[in-house]
């Protein structure tokens, strides 16, 4: 099966800050995979890079064959962002949000037709945000955020989903929430990357783990990218307490 995404040797340096050093990483469509890693590790300059909002200083990025730039036009790959990176008194409306997932097929106008309508309203279903479609975005409770964006890039009609730390500062029933829906989008085919420091939860949201340390230390099955001493090179740590991780 070829991968969804395909990163080639990449580097990314910020001045003198050594962000990415060498990533090669495949993701398979149809899967849910977890992206592992310390404050600092690189999984958000990871992210941006396959989105092409940075560019790397070496290596390539494809997404389903198509670089990202192009694969953004094409809206394959959809983006939830971390908290801080989002504007949350901005005067938008949770649909407006979901709309803008469709302004890829809408041309120069940005004039919704039926069709356009439809797919926000199955994506806010989905996530179970039909009773706050006229809420502001800022309203809602940080799970419900995170739902919102996931409207979003399913009203897109993205093949790719990334999202950067979905789970923080959400409950456990919005965690919860946003898993089952990432496994059914996967189980509909989709390629679903996420970043998380949720290692509890990590057996039941993915299929595969990728650890990152600036580099991919491992990537392979969950049960052995939480083996003690895998995490303790992800983390620099030379004793974990187990009962986080059980």
């Amino acid at each position: 099966m070829t991968a969804a995404i395909q990163v080639r040797d990449v580097v990314v340096r910020y001045g003198e800050v050594l962000a990415l050093g060498g990533v090669t990483l495949d993701v398979a469509p149809g899967r849910v995979t977890g992206l592992i890693g310390m404050n600092g590790s690189g999984k958000s300059t990871l992210f941006k890079t396959v989105m092409g909002l940075v560019r790397p200083d070496r290596g390539r990025v494809l997404l389903e064959g198509a670089d990202p730039a192009t694969a953004r036009r094409r809206g394959l790959v959809g983006y939830v962002p971390q908290s801080e990176d989002v504007d949350w008194d901005f005067p938008v409306s949770v649909r407006d949000v979901v709309m803008m997932g469709r302004y890829g097929r809408q041309g120069l106008t940005r004039r919704a037709r039926p069709a356009d309508q439809a797919a926000v309203d199955q994506a806010l279903e989905r996530v179970e945000l039909t009773d706050y479609a006229n809420r502001q975005i800022g309203q809602l409770s940080g799970g419900q955020r995170k739902r919102a964006f996931l409207a979003r890039a399913i009203a897109q009609g993205a093949q790719i989903l990334l999202l950067d730390e979905p789970f923080a500062g959400v409950d456990k029933r919005s965690e919860a929430t946003l898993v089952r829906l990432l496994r059914e989008l996967a189980a509909d085919g989709r390629t679903v990357l996420v970043s998380t420091h949720d290692l509890q939860a990590l057996p039941q949201l993915a299929d595969e783990a990728v650890l990152l340390l600036r580099r991919v230390l491992f990537h392979g099955p969950v049960g052995e990218a939480l083996r003690p001493d895998h995490l303790a090179l992800t983390f620099g740590l030379d004793v974990l307490d187990q009962a986080h991780i059980a």
